[in-house]
């Protein structure tokens, strides 16, 4: 079978992609921009096609994968339909493959999906578990964003927006957190919590749907959910009880963990803040209903540093540390500048890229709370993603509400102009983030390079 990729250079599309050609199938693929994982499929023998055009389907062609973000407009998609081609939608192709393996992980949630995804995915790679994993960053541990397996095991994200995740086949399903995100498409939290409950009705009564009781938004998603829920946090009505939290002088988690009245003992993380204790949390419960050894899931979740994108230490311009995060929203805003806070030894920046003007529109006063852990911080453009400008809002918009909230803040418009005002104005053991879901960590890459 000859299949195409439309929209090939994601980082989801790319890791499908290299499935398909370990399976042995012909790939073909389009994308506006080169990169380097588009370098990686072409080297595995991929046909690359840079810009989407109508001459790039073939007649030879017998499948065609899209993305949520193509248009139906889109040319190569026009012309698929045109010659009867199969067309797949990238989350209906994802439910297709895990209906291959035994036991199908899914990791959903508004924000932590590739932290704990990667946090999986390290305990089952060094239990030698050899798992089929996709996951949204670079993980260093499989060196990538896709490792293929030959077990039975795969560990996915699970992504809400236009109810993809409800594409999927999973036995284990994780909710991390459920907040208002996606309003382009979603009408608020009540429709969001609906489709989310649809997720947990997908499982089989012998899977598992393991869940965030201390989030409030999860009580109503376990309406007629077959599987066994477990619900984790640090209130001590949920069957997995987070207990004795600390952290050490690098900010990392430590913790113990109870379930249904039985001590798991101590966890001890490598990775910083508070939420990265809950992602640990239903990353170790997983792990511990698919059978995996206690011991075995306290050493490996240890020896989980990161992920590419999420609290990434980029380097250091003179004695200033700068560090990458992939935050978007909000909560995932406070997460992060709260863990950075407790690394800082003098002042705390925070240059932030909004995402999606939807996304900036609808969150406007949430994002104004956002900033409260930072120094100094800096907004910049929004980054449109998907969506066209409205002209209903900027990023100016937010810098208003921020000075309305006595925020330090500055908007400045061109990365290499933010650079260079970082290079003036910050002083020795200052702490740089750059925060967003857009191309923002080129800021910081430029910042180390000089």
């Amino acid at each position: 079978m000859n299949i195409h990729f439309i929209g090939i250079g994601g980082i989801s599309m790319s890791a499908l992609a290299e499935i398909c050609l370990n399976k042995g199938y012909t790939v073909s693929g389009s994308d506006m921009n080169d990169s380097y994982l588009l370098d990686n499929l072409r080297s595995q023998g991929a046909n690359i096609y840079i810009g989407q055009k109508r001459e790039n389907i073939s007649d030879n062609i017998d499948m065609v994968v899209y993305t949520a973000a193509i248009h139906p407009d889109n040319q190569e998609l026009v012309a698929a339909k045109e010659k009867n081609i199969l067309t797949m939608d990238r989350a209906a192709f994802l439910g297709q493959v895990m209906r291959e393996y035994k036991n199908s992980i899914a990791v959903s949630g508004t924000h932590g999906k590739t932290s704990t995804t990667s946090m999986l995915s390290t305990i089952f790679e060094y239990a030698k578990l050899d798992p089929t994993i996709l996951v949204g960053g670079n993980l260093s541990v499989i060196g990538g964003n896709v490792k293929i397996g030959s077990s039975d095991h795969f560990i996915t994200e699970a992504c809400e927006y236009v109810d993809s995740f409800l594409n999927f086949n999973p036995k284990i399903s994780i909710v991390l957190n459920i907040e208002e995100d996606h309003l382009d498409y979603f009408s608020g939290l009540n429709e969001i919590k609906a489709s989310f409950n649809k997720f947990g009705k997908l499982l089989p009564a012998d899977g598992y749907f393991i869940i965030n009781g201390d989030d409030n938004n999860t009580i109503d998603i376990l309406h007629e959910v077959k599987a066994t829920t477990i619900k984790y946090g640090t209130n001590t009505s949920n069957d997995a009880v987070i207990k004795n939290i600390s952290f050490n002088d690098n900010g990392y988690g430590i913790f113990e963990l109870e379930y249904k009245g039985n001590d798991l003992g101590r966890f001890e993380l490598s990775v910083p803040g508070l939420h990265n204790i809950y992602n640990a949390t239903a990353a170790i419960m997983t792990a511990y209903v698919s059978n995996l050894e206690l011991e075995v899931i306290r050493k490996n979740i240890s020896l989980y540093k990161g992920v590419g994108r999420r609290f990434e230490t980029k380097g250091y311009y003179k004695d200033v540390l700068v560090i990458d995060d992939y935050a978007h929203h909000p909560t995932e805003l406070k997460a992060t500048l709260s863990a950075a806070n407790k690394l800082k030894k003098s002042k705390l920046w925070c240059v932030f890229q909004p995402h999606t003007y939807t996304r900036t529109k609808s969150l406007l006063d949430s994002f104004a709370e956002a900033f409260y852990s930072a120094d100094k911080v800096i907004i910049t453009d929004i980054y449109a993603a998907r969506e066209d400008d409205p002209g209903d809002i900027h990023a100016k918009d937010l810098v208003e509400k921020l000075y309305q909230n006595n925020v330090d803040v500055t908007y400045i418009s061109k990365f290499e102009d933010i650079a260079q005002y970082l290079r003036e104005n910050t002083e020795s053991n200052d702490l740089v983030i750059t925060a967003g879901a857009g191309p923002i960590f080129q800021v910081a890459e430029m910042l180390v390079e000089k």
